[in-house]
């Protein structure tokens, strides 16, 4: 039987050269870890990005909406993907990154109702929304639902203030603030430090699988 290609190369080189320059004892735990992702927007869709090119082996991805043409000055989708479901052109991108990734998506919203069954699965919970009211009542819910699960979040990356003002905080057992904490959407929001702000997420969600708790 010929052994399996991608891309002309075989499977398990392909597999292993993605890793090369992992750090070093890390590929088996984040290979075997399940990281839920609510929205698919500027935050969540670099999270997912940076989680994906690692090696993250399980994703699930949570978004309501679709791809607009204002999205593109900072999310991770295309032209060509205007109109379609975040959550959907999300996937599709993640796959050409590293197709060794299995990724679930729930096109709907998040409420308090249906926490419990979306999150499940989730080694990590991640909030990744633009609204305040939204990750107000995601992080209520899965206090309730989910106390032991640690919970990565997001305030703050707005405008084109000092990349030094975004931090990564730890208030409380289980919980982890991402962003300046100040800084509104309503004074615009630019790739740069959205990204900054997606990258700390992403770091301390790789940090929590390979078992570092603190900041």
């Amino acid at each position: 039987m010929q052994e399996p290609e991608i891309q002309g190369m075989s499977y398990d080189d392909v597999y292993l050269g993605m890793k090369e320059r992992n750090v070093k004892g890390s590929t088996d735990k984040l290979a075997a870890a399940h990281i839920t992702i609510a929205g698919a927007g500027g935050l969540g869709s670099n999270i997912a990005i940076a989680l994906t090119r690692i090696g993250v082996g399980h994703l699930t991805l949570i978004d309501f909406d679709t791809v607009e043409l204002s999205n593109l000055n900072r999310q991770q989708f295309k032209l060509s993907q205007v109109d379609m479901p975040k959550v959907v052109a999300l996937k599709q991108n993640l796959q050409e990154f590293n197709p060794f990734v299995e990724i679930n998506i729930h096109q709907t919203k998040v409420t308090h109702d249906n926490v419990k069954e979306l999150f499940q699965d989730a080694d990590i919970i991640t909030e990744a929304f633009d609204n305040p009211a939204a990750k107000a009542m995601l992080l209520d819910a899965a206090s309730e639902f989910y106390p032991d699960k640690p919970i990565v979040m997001g305030t703050g990356m707005a405008g084109i203030h000092s990349s030094n003002t975004i931090t990564t905080k730890h208030p409380r057992k289980n919980l982890y603030i991402a962003g300046d904490g100040e800084s509104m959407g309503a004074e615009g929001l630019m790739a740069p430090r959205v990204m900054i702000a997606a990258g700390h997420e992403a770091n301390m969600i790789t940090r929590l699988i390979l078992g570092d708790t603190e900041i």
